[in-house]
């Protein structure tokens, strides 16, 4: 779904992150929107010393844009050109230089909500422009920032040109009509409604507003609730004319094309647009304020203390730095990692591992006018942020005194360039790092700039630029203080009722009139190279997959083992996860902080997320170091030791994460669901409570370990940069000796019977701002013959919150959601048939009802042939383009395994979807979807029950 991005630092550490990208595919776990309790970051960590010299030959690359072209269109339009020949897809992405630093009070939010009506339709195209994108099988989206806004689709490479069309069109003829503005922007206010409900968002923009008063940075991106309201169609137009124009964009195409063909066209395409020129567009920013001297007390003004509705304590820093082009950056964002990343930092150390907080995380974010240091802390349980804040503070004026080791900056160095290697494997990735790059310093080459520049950093650096930017009084702090305790429980029965409203849904945008206006394009794929993995078995019964890939210097790590939430004792839910979250903690060899050093040193991650069918296992490192990652796998999964310790450490973590948890509506919705749908004693009905995890003990966690951690129940795949017959050998060497006795645990599923009529609970959230709600029953497992066809169908339903019939009523005619979603998750042994939404609080009830008529309308009547062959052609393209991800790739390779499917499963997909039929489609609605017999769960404020959906 689009909307704005709050500077994307959370997902990617190095400056000018790239946004993190949500890619819709097949679920692989049961109800896998999240993993099963804990989310504590991934630890990345890494080997022994080693020097500079070494560093600079084998992390840092010598550029990362040496292929690529720039070229300026007489009308100013930049392009940037990128050839990736490893697969036939190819990124577009169009790069305006306007976001909300383009703001002011009164007008906050504007390129934001410019930004939903993009996909409103043009002069010559009135039609919702998500639907000609999911008809071409693109995989688009949007998202506004602080200095930029940006589109960006992903196809088959044979689409190129019909998505250039698209978008210069929507560059210069989108009309913006009064009646869609009302509706996108209460769908803008949903949106905004949902960052609302998170404490740490509310906070963050009180000590931003702090931080900038003057200047547009200290403004949220999305904008505010009574700004939206307040826009008036001239206004967004004139933002629209004064902003999107050739003059003021960057358009990025990476991918498999070849350039001077491609130049050719996009002169054809984009050539006639005229440029705005500077004069109209009155870019503006309110200058930065000048930092006031303060005093020399702990607080140079006293913090920012926010009294609210919440479910624990947070203590946010931030510090104002310098702008992205200054020199410096590369030593600031050394200073993050030896700071932040990982279970060696320091504010890890002083502050986790002394049990005053539950988690840690810090940014340096590096904008076109300025930046800043950006630090969160989650307190532990009981613990008194002013404590929490002077450690804070005293472990950094530690490292300003006592300064940084060589191997310190040496280990960030390796992980900072390593984290720019390996989030840069897909061309998507790599589009928006250049587009990134190119709007908001005005150089595309940046990051080969700055990677030179952090090779550079020497442990002085780092100190220097601690007393320089980290003084008490440039800082700005802020608390929050939960002023009640939320739910602890979800275990209200659900009531039965009819919903007593009829709101009759529009009719259905015509396929023929998408077809109508969709621009010219080859719908014949390009046929994908039939590369299948290699596949053997260890006499344990491990089984493993391999499949080389050369076209990066990384290896893509995913695994599986049978361990999941499924198999977690009633009394003692959680400890599945408990488990999985402690392997990295220490084996019988390695500590936890040397298990965490030989990873961080050469910038490899491993982790281990739990979900309901099993422990997934991700990990990525370097080509060079796949040897290290294999190593402290089969470590782990075989001598890990559990230490009382750290599982006590984990078990606060954890009972801090679930009371977090509790406080989201998206959370206790999603409880309730599942549990309404699952009775007691089903292996899914059981989640974690603070009793549950409480009773947790070392031996418990032990046993769970040595009884389902089994190599006969594991699976790896591994794609990347290695030798076959290397990468064998290495396996059998470290894995061969993983014993296993007696047969594997196994699990008999009751069956499941369908609601007899519409259930509906409520559960109240005082004080949160959206609501959120599940809709659904038990659905459809992997194996179900009806599988392809449930796909198709659902797409077709509720598969994308643009171009579905879900989407295009309650979104986009209604706008009654900011997103919403229907999916069958399908599992080994059950699936689950759901529809996700959030919507404000008095709208649910309405579209809670919208969504059951159209429901009705497909279970009777059915859909199209041409939706058919629409939602068809998506899903391949779809899925062709998600090969062209390794991480993606990777997961579809062990998920056809764990499934038991033969694995040319990887390309006979895409013709079983398009062997499914018109008649098959409709058959599965008439058979899956049943409208009246449904589970409705909302979450949300008290209004909700005032009003009384039933």
């Amino acid at each position: 779904m689009y909307g704005f991005s709050k500077f994307y630092s959370k997902f990617y550490k190095y400056p000018l992150p790239l946004l993190l990208l949500s890619l819709w595919l097949v679920a692989v776990f049961l109800l896998s929107d999240r993993p099963a309790h804990s989310q504590h970051p991934v630890i990345s960590t890494n080997k022994e010393k080693y020097q500079s010299t070494l560093l600079a030959k084998r992390i840092m690359p010598s550029t990362l844009t040496e292929n690529v072209r720039k070229t300026v269109l007489e009308n100013g339009l930049t392009i940037l050109t990128k050839e990736v020949h490893t697969a036939p897809v190819v990124t577009v992405q169009v790069w305006y230089k306007v976001g909300s630093r383009n703001e002011e009070p009164g007008v906050n939010g504007i390129a934001h909500q410019l930004e939903h009506m993009m996909f409103k339709g043009t002069k010559n195209r009135p039609i919702q422009f998500g639907r000609l994108f999911s008809a071409l099988g693109s995989d688009s989206n949007a998202f506004t920032s602080y200095d930029q806004t940006a589109y960006y689709g992903t196809v088959e490479r044979n689409k190129l040109k019909a998505l250039l069309v698209l978008e210069a069109d929507r560059m210069r003829n989108s009309q913006i009509e009064p009646e869609q503005l009302a509706s996108e922007k209460r769908v803008v206010i949903s949106e905004l409604q949902g960052y609302e409900n998170s404490p740490e968002y509310r906070l963050n923009r009180a000590v931003m507003q702090a931080v900038f008063p003057n200047h547009a940075y200290g403004l949220p991106v999305g904008g505010t609730k009574a700004d939206v309201e307040k826009f008036e169609v001239e206004q967004v137009e004139k933002y629209y004319r004064n902003f999107y124009s050739p003059d003021n964009a960057v358009l990025v195409i990476v991918g498999d094309f070849q350039t001077a063909n491609t130049l050719e066209t996009i002169k054809e395409v984009f050539g006639k647009l005229p440029r705005q020129g500077a004069g109209g567009r009155g870019q503006r920013s309110r200058g930065a304020e000048e930092q006031r001297c303060r005093g020399e007390s702990l607080y140079s003004s006293p913090p920012i203390v926010l009294r609210e509705p919440g479910a624990g304590r947070l203590l946010q820093v931030v510090y104002p730095l310098p702008d992205a082009n200054q020199p410096d950056v590369p030593a600031l964002d050394v200073m993050d990692y030896i700071l932040t990343e990982g279970r060696n930092s320091r504010l890890y150390q002083a502050l986790v591992e002394s049990g005053l907080a539950s988690e840690v995380t810090a940014s340096v974010t590096s904008l076109r006018e300025s930046g800043w240091y950006e630090v969160l802390v989650t307190a532990g349980a009981k613990q008194d942020l002013k404590k929490i804040d002077s450690m804070l503070s005293s472990a950094i004026a530690n490292v300003a005194e006592k300064g940084v080791t060589s191997e310190e900056v040496e280990r960030a160095k390796t992980q900072l360039a390593a984290d720019v290697i390996l989030s840069n494997r897909d061309i998507t990735s790599q589009a928006m790092r250049l587009g990134t790059d190119e709007t908001t310093v005005g150089d595309y080459r940046y990051t080969d700039r700055y990677l030179a520049a952090v090779r550079l950093v020497k442990p002085t650096d780092v100190v220097a630029v601690i007393n320089k930017y980290l003084t008490k009084e440039a800082r700005t702090v802020g608390f929050f203080e939960p002023t009640q305790k939320r739910i602890t429980e979800v275990a209200d029965k659900p009531h039965s009722a009819q919903t007593t409203e009829n709101f009759s849904p529009g009719v259905p945008v015509l396929f023929s009139e998408v077809i109508k206006y969709l621009p010219p394009v080859d719908l014949a794929t390009d046929a994908i190279a039939q590369v299948l993995p290699q596949e053997f078995k260890l006499t344990n019964g491990l089984r493993i997959l391999l499949l080389p890939d050369r076209s990066t210097p990384t290896v893509t790590l995913s695994g599986y083992i049978q361990a999941g939430t499924e198999f977690d004792p009633e009394n003692k839910a959680g400890l599945a996860a408990f488990v999985a979250d402690n392997l990295l903690n220490g084996t019988k060899s390695k500590d936890v902080l040397t298990i965490a050093k030989v990873l961080g040193e050469r910038g490899a991650s491993l982790d281990f997320q739990t979900y309901r069918e099993g422990v997934h296992i991700e990990g990525d490192s370097l080509a060079d170091d796949l040897p290290i990652l294999l190593e402290i796998l089969a470590d782990v999964v075989k001598n890990s030791s559990f230490p009382s310790k750290e599982l006590e450490l984990h078990r606060q973590q954890t009972l801090t994460d679930l009371q977090q948890e509790l406080d989201e509506p998206s959370e206790v919705a999603r409880r309730i669901f599942v549990q309404s749908i699952y009775p007691k004693k089903h292996p899914l009905h059981t989640f974690p409570t603070e009793e549950s995890l409480q009773q947790i003990q070392r031996r418990d966690v032990i046993d769970f370990k040595a009884k389902h951690y089994r190599p006969d129940t594991t699976v790896l795949a591994l794609v990347g940069d290695f030798d076959l017959d290397k990468v064998r050998s290495l396996i059998q060497n470290k894995f061969g000796d993983w014993e296993v006795s007696g047969k594997a645990p196994t699990l008999k599923y009751p069956p499941v019977a369908m609601p007899e009529k519409i259930v509906s609970v409520n559960p109240v959230l005082p004080d949160k701002a959206q609501a959120v709600t599940y809709m659904g029953y038990a659905g459809i497992n992997r194996y179900d013959p009806r599988f392809h066809a449930a796909l198709v169908l659902n797409q077709i339903l509720g598969g994308d919150t643009l171009s579905s019939r879900l989407g295009a009523e309650v979104r986009d005619r209604q706008g009654l959601s900011y997103g919403i979603y229907s999916s069958f998750q399908a599992g080994k042994n059950v699936g689950t048939f759901l529809i996700e939404m959030q919507t404000s609080p008095e709208d649910s009830s309405k579209a809670i009802a919208s969504t059951r008529q159209m429901l009705q309308q497909i279970h009777q009547q059915g859909v199209t042939a041409l939706e058919v062959e629409t939602a068809k052609r998506t899903l391949i393209s779809n899925y062709n383009v998600s090969l062209a991800n390794p991480e993606e790739l990777t997961d579809r390779i062990l998920m056809n395994e764990v499934y038991g499917l033969d694995k040319v499963e990887l390309h006979s997909f895409t013709d079983k979807i398009q062997k499914v039929t018109l008649a098959q489609v409709n058959q599965a609605a008439r058979e899956l979807l049943h409208p009246d017999r449904i589970v409705v769960v909302t979450a949300g404020p008290s209004v909700l029950a005032e009003k009384s959906i039933r």
